[in-house]
């Protein structure tokens, strides 16, 4: 993230300038986007990837980047005196659209740096000086976020890049400004969060809390660059406190990294996002009462068959349609004249057989939502099934979509000769359906 002249700008001139190569080679994509409704605090819940850079991205390259890249989020720079880049995309309705379209967002604001630092705008040396700049900063930070329909109950970041947290006046000045910030945060309906090195500001908080508990409001996240590769939350000895243990932290763990998806190139940090509740097991409802389509394989059946796979098989052919008769457990004449209707329908083979690809198709049949790492819901659940059955392996059947999972798709993918990204795209249901 790096605020300091030179490395910021050349990203951005760089990202600008990938830009212009890619455009002049690409024509801009017009993706079908399945995704919710826009609104709502930000970035809500969410165990998965995220990426910041310098500017936000047009809406060609955010939509080519959804499609595409293994990212559900983007931390966006919304504002702050410190703010090196323009930001001619960012609106209310660029926001508004990038709700809609699924994304996560995670608001920055880059204000004054500490007091002992090198920035172009510093913050008061003076503790209770410091306290009241860090409560106008959230009140600026509130109102931008508000015009751009980021509303309350979002996280807002405060990024307080690198500086020496030895001196004791540096330390506590930075301190009581981001104290103020927070109170300030929550008293106008908004939580607090923190963006720094892991061995700055999230240090010094962390020491803080541990030693001085009460004396400093606490942020509600933490948002930690530490460039070692781990896409994970994991901290070291530098943050010893359970404060933030709690789906409260993200971890910069790559720095000005250039990635290319959909044909369009970034210059981007990578970040492992666990904040709100992270992304939690729906509720699940069996398909039918009292039978289990959660299989850990999915075997080829055929008359005179019987088991729990049979009454699987019974109550998705039910849930299609084609079986009216009791959930037996028995491969009689009738379950095997309703897979041959299935087939028809699926433009399958009609042997009478439940074969791999049948299985596949039942357990994969409905909507086709775009799923990525983060994602939760039924749709994931019908994923994980048709996934288990399509590879003839067992895949964690649980409704949410985590790395085993991305590894799944992108394996069954490279089987079936699409691009092994991982996402699940409306090209990923038709192979499975």
């Amino acid at each position: 993230m790096r605020i300091s002249g030179v490395p910021l700008a050349r990203r951005c001139l760089a990202t600008l300038a990938l830009w212009a190569t890619a455009a002049a080679t690409l024509a801009a994509p017009t993706p079908a986007l399945a995704a919710p409704g826009g609104g709502g605090a930000e970035p809500g819940s969410l165990t998965g990837y995220a990426f910041d850079t310098c500017a936000a991205p047009a809406q060609e390259v955010m939509d080519a980047w959804r499609l595409s890249s293994p990212y559900a989020g983007i931390g966006i720079y919304v504002g702050g005196s410190n703010r090196l880049c323009d930001q001619p995309e960012l609106d209310a309705d660029w926001v508004g659209t990038q709700q809609r379209r699924g994304w996560h967002l995670l608001p920055l604001w880059v204000g004054p740096q500490a007091s002992c630092s090198g920035y172009p705008d510093v913050m008061s040396s003076d503790v209770a000086g410091a306290g009241r700049e860090g409560r106008r900063e959230a009140a600026a930070a509130v109102s931008t976020a508000r015009g751009l329909g980021i509303g309350r109950g979002s996280t807002l970041y405060y990024d307080l890049e690198d500086y020496d947290i030895a001196p004791d006046d540096c330390r506590r000045a930075a301190l009581s400004f981001l104290s103020g910030w927070t109170k300030a945060l929550r008293g106008s309906g908004y939580r607090s969060g923190v963006y720094s090195n892991i061995a700055a500001a999230i240090t010094s908080l962390d020491y803080a809390n541990r030693v001085s508990r009460g004396s400093y409001a606490m942020p509600d996240d933490i948002w930690f660059a530490w460039d070692n590769g781990r896409s994970d939350v994991r901290t070291d000895k530098r943050v010893l406190s359970d404060e933030w243990d709690d789906h409260d932290r993200v971890h910069q763990y790559a720095l000005d990294v250039t990635q290319a998806f959909g044909g369009y190139p970034m210059v981007v940090d990578a970040n492992w996002v666990d904040v709100g509740r992270g992304s939690v097991a729906p509720r699940s409802r069996p398909l039918c009462r009292g039978v289990d389509v959660d299989l850990r394989r999915y075997p080829t059946l055929g008359k005179g068959r019987s088991g729990d796979a049979v009454r699987a098989a019974q109550c998705l052919l039910r849930r299609q349609g084609v079986l009216k008769a009791p959930l037996t457990g028995r491969y009689d004449a009738r379950t095997a004249a309703a897979v041959g209707k299935a087939q028809r329908r699926l433009d399958l083979p009609e042997t009478g057989r439940l074969t791999r690809s049948t299985w596949t198709a039942l357990l994969a049949r409905g909507g086709q939502p775009l799923l990525k790492v983060g994602d939760t819901g039924t749709g994931v659940l019908r994923l994980q099934r048709a996934l288990t059955a399509a590879l003839g392996r067992p895949v964690r059947i649980d409704g949410v979509v985590d790395k085993g999972t991305a590894r799944a798709v992108a394996a069954y993918q490279r089987k079936v000769g699409l691009p092994a990204t991982g996402v699940v795209t409306p090209e990923v249901w038709d192979s499975l359906t």
